[in-house]
């Protein structure tokens, strides 16, 4: 129970300032349609650059928590997910909004996000020190390995083609040897002075997950889109508690089926929410009503994408895999502060890790207790035309790459890995894998050294590398994350056909 001793650190002003803020912001972007949670943490980064790394971790994980319960504002009012994770409350959550129950979709579609999002940290808390003592028996191969499966499985299930994915990784862990090699001290691909020092994380996180967003918005030019947001009538909280209480099948499975595709690095919220949706109508004695402005389906696909929040964050403390895409970015705040995950971060850092964590505790209650009342003015930002926003977002991504370290260079790095993402995802790229690979090189690349270091003054390294339990283990586990993405790919294509 070491957690409960760190609850203090969270009720200080400057920390629930940011907690409060985090909130509410990540609600506000969270309902705004093409804004992402990886997007709006990957904007949030440079402003936690000067503050303590505890203050900026709680910063970035409301946000986190908030943006993914946001995007059911958007959803149920205007029939557009503000975010994938949000896809399974469109479904009867606008058809509740079109039958003048748009209160009552957005006070269970919060309650249900509370009550999910509250298991899921528990899960976070408990799970989080037991497989970080676990992790200590990793050496410099199973720490190579881990590094490999973490850009392998982001790579295989955050594409729609694997091969994609993986040269996606490649890719960015190619953009992560840019600079000096820390090892051997030598100069590698510097092919202007802005690369002199690496590929910047914070201009990489930003123009690889903004840019390409911007760039979309800019390329519909002033067209104007008739999108009414459906007016908020009252609704009583109390009939809306009652009612996510009685819905105890609903809130059940869609709570288990997010906190265990959380737990599986790579899969993500969207899928969270759709498998949970698809459970309860299996199991319910009302399955004609689904799709029809059900209850049931509202609390289902809201319970699971936010129970979905804590647990993906286990295998990023403890292992350096993140299970989502913002966990990738997650990851990256926490290596700019100089804090690694795993036993590192328990043993020596336990004031950073334990806040963080009691931190999203108190989110999600800030979460619930503001959703319900920012929805109708997040609607109303849901609005604004894609031309401001896209201005908007392009002057933060400028500021927040610029202010990091004052230099042009990390400006110029941003807008062009933004473009270059741009044109990629045209083809069918993804930038989440890029940015794990960029995250993730540096890790791989320095226990092979070090691993090929020790294998030489003992067995070689072929016996080092592929020998001994843990590391065929985590062997398995790459070629089975990329033969299941392979056979799911090469099944889903044949049914399109």
């Amino acid at each position: 129970m070491e957690f409960l001793s760190y609850f203090g650190e969270v009720f200080t002003p400057i920390s629930m300032l940011l907690l409060i803020g985090g909130t509410i912001g990540g609600l506000i972007l969270g309902a705004t349609p093409g804004l992402s949670p990886t997007m709006a943490v990957a904007l949030l980064i440079p402003f936690t650059f000067h503050l303590q790394a505890v203050h900026g971790l709680i910063l970035l994980g409301a946000a986190y928590t908030s943006t993914v319960a946001g995007g059911a504002v958007s959803a149920i009012l205007l029939k557009i997910p503000g975010a994938p994770a949000n896809i399974a409350t469109t479904l009867d959550g606008h058809e509740m909004a079109v039958r003048g129950q748009g209160a009552r979709a957005l006070q269970l579609a919060f309650l249900s996000s509370l009550v999910g999002g509250l298991f899921g940290v528990l899960l976070l808390i408990f799970l989080t020190p037991l497989l970080a003592q676990w992790a200590l028996a990793f050496g410099p191969s199973h720490l190579f390995w881990l590094a490999i499966l973490g850009v392998t499985v982001i790579g295989s299930l955050d594409s729609d083609s694997v091969v994609k994915g993986l040269l996606s990784g490649c890719i960015g862990m190619w953009l992560a040897t840019i600079g000096y090699d820390d090892m051997q001290g030598v100069q590698r691909f510097i092919f202007h002075d802005a690369l002199g020092g690496g590929v910047n994380i914070i201009a990489a996180l930003i123009g690889l997950f903004a840019i390409p967003q911007v760039l979309s918005m800019f390329a519909k030019g002033r067209q104007n889109y008739d999108v009414e947001a459906i007016k908020v009538e009252r609704h009583p909280i109390g009939a809306a508690i009652s009612e996510v209480i009685s819905r105890t099948r609903a809130l059940t499975i869609g709570t288990l089926s997010g906190s265990i595709i959380g737990l599986i690095p790579g899969v993500g919220g969207q899928i969270a929410g759709l498998v949970a949706y698809d459970q309860t109508k299996k199991f319910s004695p009302e399955k004609a009503k689904f799709g029809t402005g059900h209850s049931e389906g509202v609390i289902a696909a809201e319970s699971a994408n936010n129970a979905m929040v804590g647990p993906s964050l286990v295998p990023l403390l403890t292992l350096s895999i993140p299970g989502s895409p913002t966990a990738a970015v997650l990851l990256g705040g926490l290596l700019i502060h100089g804090i690694f995950p795993g036993t590192d971060l328990f043993d020596n850092h336990p004031d950073v890790a334990w806040p963080f964590i009691n931190s999203m505790l108190i989110g999600q209650i800030l979460m619930c207790a503001f959703g319900i009342y920012v929805a109708s003015l997040a609607a109303r930002i849901a609005q604004v035309p894609q031309s401001i926003m896209a201005a908007a977002v392009l002057g933060l991504a400028v500021f927040g790459s610029y202010s990091v370290q004052q230099s042009m260079g990390d400006v110029y790095v941003m807008m062009a890995l933004g473009t270059m993402m741009y044109f990629l995802e045209r083809f069918g790229y993804s930038a989440a894998p890029l940015v794990l690979g960029l995250i993730l090189g540096p890790i791989a690349e320095s226990n092979f050294i070090q691993g090929s270091l020790i294998a030489t003054a003992t067995d070689g390294q072929f016996l080092y590398f592929f020998s001994g339990a843990l590391n065929l283990l985590l062997i398995a586990v790459v070629v089975v994350s990329i033969g299941y993405s392979a056979m799911m790919e090469i099944r889903s294509r044949r049914v399109a056909a």
